[in-house]
């Protein structure tokens, strides 16, 4: 037993996935009945959701009490290839939407009288800003990232003049909370095969037949952002060939984003990322749960989309200017999407506002985003936390041509995974 266990942790991480995916597949197709298997799946993402805040919260807290006075981390370029990778995926649907115009077939029995999207971008930004300031308790309990992040950077900061044996314990749970998540990934295989067996036994595939069209201009737009869209943008920063880098972030991590739809769940599948591409812990600690709020490309290709299929339906004429002011408004409200339940669905009536559709209307369209989110929130799941480490990738290997000096004596970072991890 202790052999297999042994030769089956030997096989890289991302070949024992395809395995579990193929299991799950046929088992949800043979023996659709047996929703025990359900709980794998429901206890990796369990699993992933409840290490994650810990493992943020301690991370970032124990980097910044050791950081050093004056050193260099690269927050400013990533956050600045967020809101710039929001715009440019946002643009891209728009230009999808001119050349592959798609109209909404408005689901009547789909409720959504129990929800209510936010009234202005004013609101998406207040809440976002009230985060900051939740109780940390509070925080870490509701997987608040961006609370989490902020009492971590004030505790951090703080703790810089604590002695060596406090930052030193520090690191010591810091250290076994990135084990448990070790452990908690290794069984991704199981957890996904749980979760595909969930989607094929219980959704199926039947019900998005009607959608077909927008379906596949929404998976279009996100496909040209993932390997047009960043790879420009790889390449500008490392002025290298990007596809190698590109590739390892959507193997590596939008797999196993796009079967827990959670950008949050994926975190710590991020962090081990980074940790392998041999990048900055003190940047990607901060990065990475950051990027899981504020980096949303896939949900500013839905706001944009979703928003200008309804105008559409409706014979609203859309000026190409007003198309680009909404661009700006999908990239920011996409910011914020997080912050607000059931996330970039919910920003759609925003968009819309701007056409001045009613609210009545644009929350059918909602209800239609819940009827494809089997294959939309997989897919906008799936760019949002790759491009997470893609980005912060980019800003350490722009930042390594520029400044060499900065890296000396430091590990080389890596455009892929060692094969036997």
């Amino acid at each position: 037993m202790k052999n297999a266990i042994k030769k089956w942790n030997s096989i890289s991480l991302v070949k024992r996935i395809i395995v579990g995916l193929i299991i799950g597949i046929i088992l949800g197709l043979v023996v659709p009945q047996a929703s025990g298997i359900s709980i794998l799946g429901d206890l990796f993402v369990g699993a992933l959701r409840g290490i994650a805040p810990v493992l943020v919260f301690f991370l970032v807290m124990s980097a910044l009490c050791h950081m050093g006075e004056g050193q260099h981390t690269n927050m400013a370029a990533i956050v600045v290839l967020y809101m710039l990778g929001n715009l440019l995926a946002a643009l891209v649907a728009v230009i999808a939407h001119y050349i592959f115009p798609v109209t909404i077939t408005f689901a009547e029995g789909t409720s959504t009288t129990d929800i209510a999207p936010p009234s202005g971008v004013v609101e998406v930004l207040t809440n976002l800003l009230m985060n900051l300031v939740d109780n940390p308790v509070n925080a870490i309990v509701n997987a608040n990232y961006i609370g989490i992040l902020a009492w971590a950077i004030i505790f951090g900061i703080a703790l810089k003049k604590a002695g060596a044996g406090t930052k030193k314990a520090l690191e010591d749970i810091s250290d076994a909370v990135s084990i448990a998540v070790q452990w908690v990934i290794s069984c991704a295989p199981f957890g996904i095969m749980g979760l595909i067996f969930t989607t094929i036994s219980e959704q199926g595939l039947g019900a998005l037949v009607d959608y077909g069209r927008l379906i596949l201009v929404l998976v279009g737009s996100m496909a040209v952002v993932a390997f047009i869209i960043n790879p420009l943008v790889t390449f500008v920063c490392v002025r290298k060939n990007p596809y190698p880098l590109v590739f390892t972030c959507l193997k590596e991590s939008f797999i196993t984003a796009f079967f827990t739809r959670s950008s949050a769940a994926n975190i710590p599948v991020n962090m081990e990322l980074c940790k392998n591409l041999n990048l900055d812990e003190d940047t990607y600690s901060i990065s990475i749960p950051l990027g899981s709020t504020v980096n949303m490309a896939g949900a500013a290709i839905t706001i944009s989309t979703m928003a200008l299929a309804a105008a559409t339906t409706l014979d609203i004429q859309v000026s190409f200017g007003t198309a680009l002011i909404m661009c700006v408004l999908a990239a920011a409200s996409a910011a914020g999407a997080s912050g607000v339940a059931g996330g970039s669905l919910l920003l759609i009536p925003l968009a819309c506002s701007l056409f001045n559709i009613p609210n009545d209307i644009a929350m059918q369209v909602v209800g239609v985003g819940f009827i494809i989110g089997v294959i939309q929130d997989s897919c906008e799941t799936g760019i949002n936390s790759s491009t997470d480490v893609l980005y912060t990738a980019c800003a350490e290997f722009r930042d390594r041509r520029l400044h060499p000096e900065r890296y000396v004596g430091k590990p080389e970072a890596r455009f892929t995974v060692p094969k036997n991890k």
